[in-house]
Parts: structure tokens; C-alpha cells; sequence
């Protein structure tokens, strides 16, 4: 039975025309095969968002809660060492510092903690190639002392912290502007307290990948002596993955998209050829193939294609910069400066966010900046610090 069936198919695939071979596949694929198979995949276009979200934002939120729970066990079970305060700083020029900027969150998922029980970690793990990094902690919280975290993190980590005078805000003054203002403080303090040369600057629930230091050794000692890119004023770590979609308005993905399909179209093309015994290759063929691969990486998500460049520090891709979002920025010292100078010659408000200042100074002062792909942080605060959100999803 399962003879002649095979026999069948093949009489089918010699005597069909090849419209309809490529009619078929695109049915299947695109009603079938691909909304059964990513169904559940956060950022894809065939996510059922009706049925997954709710359930995935309640598992992400718990299974976050324990990792909470998880680092304050880490802190609590780790010896401190005999000097923490910033004042005690190593005599050394660091090569990477490595500020948490921290401010009160919710008390149960421990966020701070997560963010740098995880770069402890990391940090001890890396071994000889990370003793020239440190980190500092920015407790940017108007009572300093009313954060638990930070001060338990106290024991572990230099802290940086605006007093309470420091910290009093004009009541004219809006979150947004006291989160720039913020920033500002703890780029300027990094910079001063250690004068690395380059600065890393997390935002305090932007928990760091497992290669993030691989990458950044690739990055800092080769990639980043290239002119184009030493003169940059920042380098984004972080982007939101439901934005790294081909169907953007940066002109560098279109290209990246249409590189995809002109290398898969003929891959495809000829593996069709072979399949169906042809000699000679269509090139309308061809550029089905491609429009077919096209769509089908833009539909599943870029994101899952950008996945593959973890395999090795070399295959990570730097591109113009993007606007949303800061949760991990590294400039490298003389950029910071500059960063921290042209921000307080702006006064930031709701629609006009630090993130939006620092890439509307791009065309002001005629900068660069680039974005690292994929991420290297996972942004994991779902409550954020500016909006509150008592039903949080992860879309």
C-alpha cells in the first residue's frame, strides 16, 4: 500500500505542472505547517495571542518570582568581601564597568537582584578575561536607604547613591525628567569613581545572557577598533524582540531581507530542480523561492532567526542604531562624556523619554550609534518603574 502510494505521489510530482507544486507548498505551509508549528511562539505573526497570553504572562511571572527568590538566596549565602564602597576602588583603569542603575520596585521579584547575581556570576565564571571589569551599583532612589535590595547589595558591589538633598525633586519636574537626570548621575559617577574605558550601563531589570562577556571580549578588543565604530556615542545591547521584525523602518533589515531571499531563493530553487529530476533552473522558480522564504522568515519572526548568530561571538551583527529603549548601553568613556553633556541640555517628558533623547541627538550632533544583535540582556521587569501596571502582559 505504502509502495503505491509512493509511486502515485511521484507520477503526481512528474506529471503536475510546476504552478501547481508551488500553488500546493505555499497552501500547506502557510495554512498548515507553519500556524501549527508557531502557534506558541511570542513573536511570530502566527502567535495566538487569544489563547497563549494570559497563561504565558502568569508562567513568566511566577517562574521570574522564584529567579527572585533564587538570587536573594545567592546574596544571602555569599561571603562579603572585606571592602565594598566606592571610595575603595581598585587603582587600575578598568576596561569595562559594568552600573546598575537601580531605583524600588516590586519587593517579591527581586529584580536588582536577579540583574546582578547574575553578572556576579558571570563575572567569576568568565575568570582571568573579566579581571579588568568591575561593577558599580547606582541607587538612584530618593530615600537610598529605603532600598532593601540596594543595600544588601551594599555588602558586595561599590555603591553610588543620591542623598536625600540630592534626590528632592521639584514637583514641576516629571518621572521621565527625573529618570534622565538619573542616568546622567550615574554615567557621570561611573565615570568618576572608576574612569573606565568603557561603561556598561544596565538598567536594573535587564538580566544578562550567558555569552554576554564573550561577546563583549570580541567586541571591545576587534570589532570596535574599526573607525567607523570607535567614534560611536553609544552601542544598544538590548532591543524589544517585537520589534526586530524585517518590516521596519530601518533600511539596513529590508537589505538584510532581501539578502535572505536572494540567497535562499536559489537554494531552494535547486533542491526543487533536483527533487523533480528538472535539468535546467526557472528563474521564475527561483524568485518564487525567494518571495516564499521572505515571507515565511518575516511571518515565523526575525527574531528566532537572529537566534542562530548566538552559535559564536564572530557571527553577532552591529547596525545603525535603533530608537527604543535603553535596558543596556555601553559607551565607550570619551562618548559618555559627550552623552551625559548633551542630556542635560534636554528636558525629557511623557512621549519624550530618555530613550527618544538620546536618539534624537544622533541628527542634533551629527553621532552614530549601533545596535548589538541578538540581545544580549533578557528585560525581565514586566512592572515598570514609570507606568504602573497592576495586569501586566508579556506583550
Amino acid at each position: 500500500m505504502l509502495h503505491q502510494a509512493w509511486q502515485l505521489c511521484g507520477r503526481w510530482c512528474r506529471w503536475s505542472s510546476p504552478f501547481i507544486h508551488l500553488l500546493t507548498l505555499t497552501v500547506v505551509t502557510f495554512s498548515v505547517l507553519a500556524p501549527l508549528l508557531c502557534h506558541r511562539l511570542l513573536h511570530s505573526y502566527f502567535y495566538l495571542r487569544h489563547w497563549h497570553l494570559n497563561s504565558m504572562s502568569q508562567d513568566f511571572l511566577e517562574q521570574n518570582q522564584q529567579e527572585g527568590q533564587a538570587a536573594l538566596h545567592y546574596f544571602e549565602n555569599l561571603q562579603a568581601p572585606n571592602s565594598s564602597k566606592a571610595s575603595d576602588s581598585d587603582a587600575f583603569q578598568p576596561l569595562l564597568l559594568i552600573t546598575i542603575i537601580t531605583v524600588q520596585r516590586q519587593n517579591d521579584f527581586h529584580y536588582v537582584l536577579q540583574v546582578a547575581s547574575h553578572f556576579h556570576h558571570l563575572l567569576q565564571k568568565c575568570g582571568a578575561h573579566c579581571r579588568s571589569h568591575r561593577i558599580l551599583l547606582c541607587n538612584v532612589e530618593s530615600d537610598p536607604s529605603s532600598h532593601q535590595d540596594a543595600m544588601l547589595l551594599s555588602s558586595f558591589f561599590p555603591v553610588v547613591s543620591r542623598d536625600k538633598t540630592g534626590g528632592t525633586l521639584d514637583p514641576r519636574v516629571t518621572q521621565f525628567e527625573k529618570e534622565k537626570q538619573d542616568y546622567v548621575y550615574c554615567l557621570e559617577q561611573s565615570l568618576l569613581v572608576y574612569n573606565p574605558e568603557y561603561v556598561l550601563i544596565v538598567e536594573d531589570d535587564a538580566v544578562p545572557e550567558e555569552e554576554i562577556f564573550a561577546v563583549l571580549q570580541h567586541l571591545l578588543l576587534n570589532r570596535f577598533s574599526k573607525p567607523y565604530l570607535r567614534d560611536a556615542l553609544y552601542f544598544k545591547l538590548y532591543h524589544p524582540e517585537r520589534l526586530q521584525h524585517y518590516f521596519n523602518p530601518e533600511p539596513m533589515r529590508i537589505l538584510e531581507w532581501l539578502g535572505l531571499g536572494m540567497f535562499l531563493g536559489p537554494v531552494l530553487a535547486c533542491m526543487y530542480s533536483w527533487v523533480m529530476g528538472h535539468s535546467s533552473l526557472s528563474w521564475l522558480v527561483v524568485i518564487f523561492f525567494a518571495v516564499y522564504s521572505m515571507a515565511l522568515s518575516e511571518l515565523v519572526g526575525r527574531h528566532y532567526l537572529l537566534e542562530l548568530r548566538r552559535l559564536s561571538p564572530t557571527l553577532y551583527n552591529i547596525v545603525p542604531v535603533t530608537e527604543c529603549c535603553t535596558p543596556a548601553m555601553l559607551f565607550p568613556a570619551p562618548s559618555a562624556l559627550r552623552a551625559s553633556g548633551y542630556l542635560k541640555g534636554l528636558r525629557c517628558r511623557q512621549g519624550f523619554a530618555k530613550d527618544t533623547a538620546l536618539y534624537s541627538l544622533l541628527r542634533a550632533k551629527g553621532e552614530n550609534a549601533y545596535v548589538v544583535e541578538p540581545n544580549l540582556v533578557r528585560h525581565v521587569g514586566m512592572y515598570s518603574s514609570l507606568r504602573l501596571n497592576d495586569n501586566p502582559k508579556l506583550l
